[in-house]
């Protein structure tokens, strides 16, 4: 009995461990199942999240300021764009396909492009997407690819894109491309191979820049700039692709009438940056033209960014203010004493911003104490506070220096206000002049450079003339007789701009053009300005003060920019340290540009410039064909210079540093300017590198005559010290003088059949004096050589065979017939 008492015990033991055991297992499976089951639950609502995140990263939140961008998705803030491939495979060239060549975005683009000094192709974008060459020997021609219409780019057969995105990834080339589009109808689509839709022809508001953008290089994230953007043809990009960040936000004006609709209050992109994420090519684009002056910022820093840098601007500006008509100002129109005073405060304010900040005043004595007693009082604290400003002299009457013809009428003149100088203290070393209406600096009146330097030692003057007042970006500046010029700028103020109110188009137009318009740009793509202003613009409204404080602080808020401002001479060291490059001048016909006539001496005349040159080459017979030139009546050559006898070399040689007026003392003035031609002859023009751009500038209007003679006979020449015609011009003179007065188009027609006679003893043509008597060349022209040996012309024609090919290209393409030794040339290679 106790026996059967102790199993029955156990049994029970046994069971209720067994149950014990199963609700352990029940709780832990549910335990299990919750714990699954709120997994599930969170990884969904954090990929719900995830996703709605990454789809709104061009809305932002919700009616965000800019202010409030910093809590963007912490995705957008760090994602990294890919890694461009080494740039410096490729020429620093960009290729721009544009859609006309008279279209406003492509001249715009090409305007930046200009004004920042960077190189560029111009190719009409075609339809299928054909594209030039984009390698050379192995080396990439193109370091940037820029679009006007990204869906040209976009609608590329699959045969092109795939040349150009594989060129793109090779040699680390970005992509820019805009796009407006031109249906009336507002649209929402998506752009073939981005994963992205677009919202087209919209109206927006309100824009900011994203601060973790890295393009950001000129362009500094600012406060929302409020208001409408121009234009109701705006682009917005809709990204859902952490791959692609937003640049620019703006707000879209009436979302509520968009399918599907936008959220209200929300920004959106209107410039996104292709990270390259996707396939190793980062692109930028927009969603507008650049008539928006932020879009125009961010273009410049999506060059130098898509150039890794090889394409950049610096940061640093130099900025002179010059204040020209010291004391010349009419009655009513000058300074009082309050004036000087906010002059003065304004320098200090403005040295906040711009370091050295100094205002640069140009005077002229003689107009001292002549305004109201007010402006008089305003001339002496001008001159109690002297040592605050820079000074620089005018003339002393104010009068323009081309006007006086001779030397030391000009030295006269800068005496006077040398010695006003002397007498009120103002400093007279600092090098630098200005001529009233830029008269005598370009085009060159040269007493006036003499001048200065003998009177005021001048070292630097600045003009807006060269080589011509417009386009500004086209300014250059250059050297000589030992004088720095630098080009200067207008800033919209001129003497008759004194009142706020009155200004031309209204005052709007004035603060345009300092918040983003031509002012400001002028700053922003200029390393180096100097701004004319003038004395008047200083009195009455101030129009000068107000200028300058607000173009500081719109600089100083929109960009990265560091202002700071030189002495003058300081000024042009650093602006030729910077352009090289520009320190030999380029001279153009001052007959051809209006302004440059009437800043010009009137007892000068582009009529003494020749209208055709023979430019060689050497010992091809081009003082034969001088000679038989100057036989006709009609064609005068330049006079003989003592050290290159018949031959100016002007052009080729550092003759051309002594100005066009020493070039032009060569010639006659012509008795009739339309049947007398003038020519000179410099066989040493054909290889000068120099020589064809000089003479394009000066004379562009004059015919070229060239000689071509087989190279082989003319090294070999050259090498026997002797003179060997071209075959036609050696055989038949007659005839070719016929075809040069042809092509002048000089009249009379002269008949050199009856001109020239053979000469058997010299074995060349000769003129045919009186009397049967003839004129040759010299002793050393025209004689006879040993003929050349086999094998001198074997060598001499194969080294020769590749030049004569391209040069047979070249009179193919020019449509000129090929000489009769070429044709024998190439015959050769058959």
């Amino acid at each position: 009995m106790v026996l059967l008492l102790e199993q029955s015990e156990g049994s029970t033991c046994n069971m209720s461990f067994i149950m014990k055991l199963h609700r352990h297992f029940q709780r832990t499976v549910i335990l299990l199942a919750t714990f699954c089951m709120v997994s599930i639950i969170i990884s969904a609502y954090y990929l719900y999240n995830g996703y709605k995140q990454e789809s709104e990263l061009s809305e932002m939140a919700l009616e965000v300021d800019c202010g409030d961008l910093q809590h963007l998705p912490y995705r957008l803030m760090e994602v990294k764009p890919a890694k461009l491939s080494d740039t410096s495979r490729s020429d620093t060239t960009v290729l721009v396909f544009v859609e006309s060549q008279y279209s406003s975005l492509g001249q715009d683009i090409i305007m930046i492009l200009e004004s920042s000094r960077f190189q560029y192709h111009i190719e009409i974008a075609p339809g299928k997407g054909d594209l030039p060459a984009l390698t050379e020997k192995s080396r990439g021609k193109y370091i940037l690819i820029i679009y006007e219409n990204i869906l040209k780019y976009i609608n590329m057969d699959a045969w092109n894109r795939s040349l150009l995105d594989k060129y793109c990834v090779e040699y680390g080339v970005g992509v820019i491309g805009f796009h407006k589009t031109s249906d009336k109808s507002l649209q929402s689509f998506q752009l073939k191979g981005f994963p992205f839709s677009v919202y087209g022809n919209l109206a927006v508001k309100d824009c900011c820049i994203n601060p973790h953008s890295p393009l950001l290089h000129v362009t500094k994230s600012s406060k929302l700039e409020k208001g409408s953007l121009p234009g109701t043809d705006w682009t917005v990009f809709q990204i859902n692709h952490s791959a692609y960040q937003p640049v620019i936000f703006a707000k879209v004006k009436t979302p509520e009438n968009l399918s599907p609709p936008i959220s209200k209050g929300a920004f959106h992109a209107t410039v996104i940056h292709d990270l390259g994420l996707h396939d190793g090519i980062q692109r930028v684009l927009f969603g507008n033209n650049l008539n928006f002056w932020l879009h125009k910022l961010i273009f410049i820093d999506a060059v130098s960014f898509l150039s890794g840098k090889r394409l950049t601007l610096s940061l640093d500006r130099y900025i002179l203010v010059d204040i020209d008509d010291i004391f010349v100002g009419k009655e009513g129109t000058r300074m009082n004493t309050n004036d000087v005073k906010a002059l003065l405060d304004t320098q200090n304010l403005l040295r906040a911003q711009i370091t050295n900040f100094t205002f640069n005043l140009g005077f002229s004595g003689k107009f001292y104490h002549t305004g109201t007693e007010e402006e008089d009082e305003g001339d002496d604290r001008l001159l109690g506070s002297v040592d605050e400003f820079w000074w620089f002299p005018h003339m002393w009457s104010h009068m323009q220096p081309h006007l006086f013809h001779n030397e030391s009428s000009l030295v006269e003149q800068m005496i006077l206000n040398k010695k006003f100088a002397l007498e009120h203290g103002i400093p007279t070393d600092m090098g630098y002049a200005v001529a009233p209406h830029h008269s005598g600096v370009y085009p060159v009146h040269v007493q006036l450079y003499e001048a200065w330097k003998k009177v005021w030692n001048i070292r630097i003057t600045s003009t807006e003339e060269y080589p011509h007042l417009k386009p500004a970006r086209y300014r250059r500046g250059f050297i000589h007789k030992n004088i720095m010029v630098l080009p200067r700028q207008t800033c919209g103020l001129f003497t008759h701009t004194i009142f706020y109110k009155e200004y031309p188009g209204g005052p709007k137009e004035l603060d345009k053009s300092i918040q983003g318009g031509e002012l400001f740009f002028t700053v922003v793509l200029n390393p180096i300005s100097i701004f004319m202003t003038h004395l008047s613009n200083y009195g009455n409204d101030r129009l000068g003060l107000y200028t300058f404080v607000n173009l500081a602080n719109f600089v100083q808020s929109w960009t990265n920019l560091r202002l700071q401002t030189l002495p003058p001479v300081q000024l042009a060291h650093k602006y030729f340290e910077l352009f090289p490059d520009q320190k030999d001048p380029l001279w153009q016909n001052p007959c051809d540009d209006k302004r440059h006539r009437d800043i010009w001496s009137k007892e000068k005349t582009c009529d003494r410039l020749p209208k055709f040159l023979v430019i060689g080459p050497q010992k091809t017979g081009t003082t034969a064909l001088y000679l038989f030139l100057v036989m006709h009546p009609s064609i005068l050559s330049n006079s003989p210079s003592p050290k290159t006898f018949e031959e100016v070399q002007f052009f080729n040689r550092n003759n051309y540093h002594r100005g066009i007026d020493w070039y032009m003392d060569f010639f006659p003035v012509p008795s009739n300017v339309t049947t007398d031609f003038l020519f000179e002859k410099s066989a040493n023009y054909f290889h000068s590198e120099e020589a064809p751009k000089r003479a394009a500038s000066l004379v562009p209007k004059a015919k070229i005559i060239t000689i071509l003679i087989d190279p082989s006979d003319r090294a070999y020449s050259w090498y026997q010290l002797l003179i060997i015609d071209g075959q036609q011009l050696r055989t038949d003179p007659a005839t070719v003088m016929d075809e040069v007065q042809k092509f002048l188009g000089v009249s009379p027609h002269y008949n050199y059949s009856e001109a020239l006679t053979f000469d058997s003893h010299k074995g060349f043509w000769c003129q045919l004096l009186e009397e049967g008597k003839t004129k040759c060349l010299g002793k050393s022209k025209g004689r006879k050589y040993p003929p050349m040996d086999p094998d001198s012309r074997a060598f001499l024609s194969s080294y020769y065979r590749e030049h004569n090919v391209e040069l047979s290209k070249l009179l193919h393409r020019l449509g000129q017939p090929l000489p009769s030794w070429l044709r024998q040339e190439l015959q050769k290679l058959r």
